[in-house]
């Protein structure tokens, strides 16, 4: 009789976690469905940005193999191929440096709307600075000194930027070229003493120190232009992105270069 019983309650017993189980599987069957989903999604995705870190750096290296072949209009193009890939780094390097053939073709207006969009798309300060200094150098012969400091704002208000004290520079010349003459004496008194600042800035501020002292108050302009005329600061390099090596990166350093005794102006081939 014990039998019986312990017969019938395993059966009983049995068809209850049958039960449980038709109950429940739909839910942990999607449950498994589910986390599959996500981790092809993620997967997908990776392959997805790394395909795209690749075809970004071989339409920017094709755009740098035309610059140096003098086809700025094939470069142009080239570098559109590379600000269209889902990478921002290549975007705002790209735009920066069809910004530069831009403004070797004296579209002013064009360049500073390229260096605009490469300030909103870089990743890190090191490209978005660089893209902001450039279009602030571009508009210093036009702009007003009020968008001027706007534009270097982020650049002027933090001095462990690489490009502080030619941001401040900048500034100084849109006050001078304001008619703020004691405003960028002061400023230029600042750049002489900043102890980071390269020696090609303390010696502009020095001989913009020196004309003001004398009076040269009609060689102001000269100082503007002759500011606008210098070389433009070395572009960052690719590797500085933080992604995906291509033959843009090949031979490069990988840190960012860092602005030495030059100012950022014009020029396609950074």
């Amino acid at each position: 009789m014990v039998d019986v019983f312990e017969e019938v309650e395993e059966q009983l017993r049995s068809d209850r976690y049958r039960t449980l189980t038709l109950r429940y599987l739909p839910w942990v069957g999607g449950g498994l469905l589910v986390a599959l989903a996500i981790s092809l999604g993620v997967w997908g995705y990776g392959q997805y940005r790394q395909g795209g870190e690749e075809k970004a750096s071989l339409a920017y290296a094709g755009g740098l193999d035309s610059l140096a072949h003098g086809d700025r209009d094939q470069a142009y193009q080239r570098f559109a191929q590379a600000a269209d890939a889902p990478s921002a780094g290549y975007k705002a390097l790209a735009l920066m440096q069809q910004a530069g053939i831009r403004m070797d073709q004296q579209r002013t207006a064009d360049a500073v709307s390229l260096l605009d969009q490469a300030a909103a798309a870089a990743p890190n300060p090191i490209i978005g600075d660089a893209a902001r200094l450039k279009s602030a150098f571009a508009l210093l012969d036009t702009a007003s000194e009020s968008d001027i400091e706007a534009r270097l704002k982020p650049l002027t208000s933090k001095t462990t930027s690489p490009y502080y004290a030619l941001a401040r520079e900048a500034v100084a010349m849109a006050k001078l070229k304001a008619g703020r003459t004691a405003d960028a004496l002061s400023d230029f008194n600042v750049l002489t003493l900043l102890p980071n600042a390269p020696d090609s800035v303390r010696q502009r501020a020095n001989a913009a120190k020196n004309l003001i002292s004398s009076g040269g108050a009609a060689s102001i302009a000269g100082i503007v232009k002759a500011a606008l005329a210098l070389p433009p600061a070395p572009m960052p390099t690719p590797g500085a992105i933080g992604g995906v090596q291509g033959p843009a990166d090949q031979g490069q350093d990988q840190a960012p270069q860092q602005p030495q005794d030059q100012a950022p102006g014009g020029g396609a081939a950074q």
